[in-house]
């Protein structure tokens, strides 16, 4: 949906829910009277109540005949009504030569109207109703959702359905995707940490990784409707989607939307198994890169290499050590920033994925002459990890703070729903919430220490320095290894 949609939309949510909040604030206003404020406490002095155990709200889960899977969550605590689609599709199954057309045909399938509804009368409908309906498509999945009040449910729904069943994709909205995605290529080595970002991701990857590579002109030139449509017609279908719907509505009456709009869709036998993910290795490794940019006066810096999967029996041995060095007071925090003073951010993050390895990243900001030191220092540190268990303090420290932070993904009952869907598209457990929690609260340091010993690998770590080459003293290659430039020119479109 275009901002002034979107805004205009969160304007009538408000007006038509603020209602709802303004007698209880009235009633808590008049409450109070002069003489009854407790006297203010240190900080020391507070006292605080246990965090609530996670518990997963009751649901329903069910398969229509063409393989649709779906869950239903009521909440009746508000007039609304939340929907998502995950579809088993992703911008790694798109050609090498097209990159790009996953992220269009998410974004055109939504701007460019449905076989019933041209574009601009679809916005029409959903704006007068203060509703939304979102598609999109990222790395390893797709998605389509939808927000609206109960009372416009029939509606909204069916929109939504067509959304997802008769994208018209017309013609003038897939022009002006690409148009939108030409800028964006322009503007990318505006912001260092773009660059620095994405150009990590190419040297451990590879830069024609489905992880890695980018969208250039030329791919975007590649693309035609006729690639945008056949896309669609090979991802979308009931079999390769699971359907999750949580709010203010009635079960048996949702079933029967849910049959109504979706139940004669076609199934495709051969898509009832998902799509194998490609697999990734890492290609560069001990090396230091660069990218020289003469007019910054810091470093942007990332040092790291290949991580893992969530399936991973470690990942919660992983998880406790990243807390460790990552976590406002962690070792990095204190070491790095506050005690040696050289960096503005520093952090450490085992960013691992469902169903392919992610990437283990150090790195931060600091100031142009402090590049150097600053590397050897988080260097320092991983070492550290590795050679010596965390103290008590240190692992009760990072235990609590993500069992604490833990529970607030469960907020409300979309993000429980949320999760389990993302946990049956990835094929794990239905009781990872529960795995996770207990793997944390169980952790010892012995098992932090061996999980760095063998995940942690210096050998295999590459770095990337984006930054002033020539006011970098000492040099780079003062860290002994070999120095490569990275050249972040932006390819041309070939003429044809």
């Amino acid at each position: 949906m275009p901002n002034a949609h979107r805004n205009r939309f969160l304007s009538k949510t408000l007006q038509r829910l603020i209602a709802f909040a303004v007698i209880p604030l009235l009633l808590v206003i008049g409450s109070i009277r002069p003489g009854t404020a407790a006297t203010a406490k240190h900080y020391t002095d507070l006292e605080f109540p246990p965090l609530p155990e996670v518990t997963i709200p009751e649901y329903s889960r069910f398969q229509l005949d063409n393989g649709l899977t779906v869950y239903l969550m009521e909440n009746h605590e508000l007039p609304l009504v939340n929907g998502i689609a995950r579809m088993r599709t992703g911008s790694r199954l798109e050609p090498a030569d097209k990159v790009g057309l996953a992220d269009i045909v998410g974004t055109v399938m939504r701007s460019g109207g449905t076989k019933t509804h041209p574009s601009d009368q679809l916005n029409q409908m959903l704006e007068q109703r203060a509703a939304s309906v979102e598609t999109g498509i990222s790395t390893a999945s797709g998605s389509a959702s939808f927000a609206a009040l109960s009372e416009d449910l029939d509606t909204v729904f069916g929109l939504f359905a067509e959304v997802i069943r008769e994208p018209a994709f017309e013609e003038d909205k897939l022009v002006l995707a690409k148009t939108q995605r030409r800028g964006n290529i322009a503007r990318r080595n505006d912001d260092p940490d773009d660059i620095t970002g994405r150009e990590f991701k190419k040297l451990i990857y590879g830069g024609d990784s489905p992880y890695a590579r980018t969208q250039e002109y030329q791919t975007l030139d590649n693309i035609t409707q006729a690639d945008v449509e056949s896309f669609y017609q090979q991802n979308f279908h009931p079999n390769c989607m699971i359907l999750g719907i949580v709010g203010d509505f009635d079960s048996a009456a949702m079933t029967q939307r849910i049959k109504q709009e979706f139940g004669d869709w076609p199934a495709i036998p051969e898509r009832d198994e998902a799509p194998p993910a490609p697999g990734a290795e890492q290609i560069k490794a001990g090396e230091t890169f660069i990218v020289d940019q003469p007019q910054l006066s810091q470093s942007n810096i990332q040092i790291g290499h290949l991580g893992g999967k969530f399936d991973s029996p470690d990942i919660f041995s992983l998880l406790v050590m990243n807390e460790a060095l990552n976590s406002f007071g962690g070792r990095l925090f204190n070491e790095v920033r506050s005690r040696q003073g050289l960096a503005y951010s520093v952090y450490a993050v085992w960013s691992a994925r469902y169903d392919y390895p992610g990437l283990f990243i150090s790195g931060g900001q600091t100031r142009s002459e402090a590049t150097v030191p600053f590397i050897n220092a988080v260097l320092g540190e991983l070492k550290k990890v590795r050679e010596a268990p965390l103290s008590a303090d240190e692992l009760q420290q990072a235990k609590d703070s993500i069992l604490n932070s833990f529970v607030f993904n469960f907020q409300d009952p979309g993000q429980t729903l949320s999760r389990l869907m993302r946990y049956e598209y990835f094929g794990y457990p239905d009781d990872f919430i529960f795995q996770y929690q207990r793997a944390v609260k169980t952790m010892t340091a012995e098992k932090v220490q061996a999980a760095a010993k063998k995940y942690l690998q210096p050998d295999q770590i590459v770095t990337l320095v984006v930054g002033n080459r020539s006011a970098i003293q000492p040099p780079l290659e003062d860290l002994g290894k070999t120095v490569t430039p990275v050249d972040i020119t932006i390819p041309q479109p070939v003429s044809s």
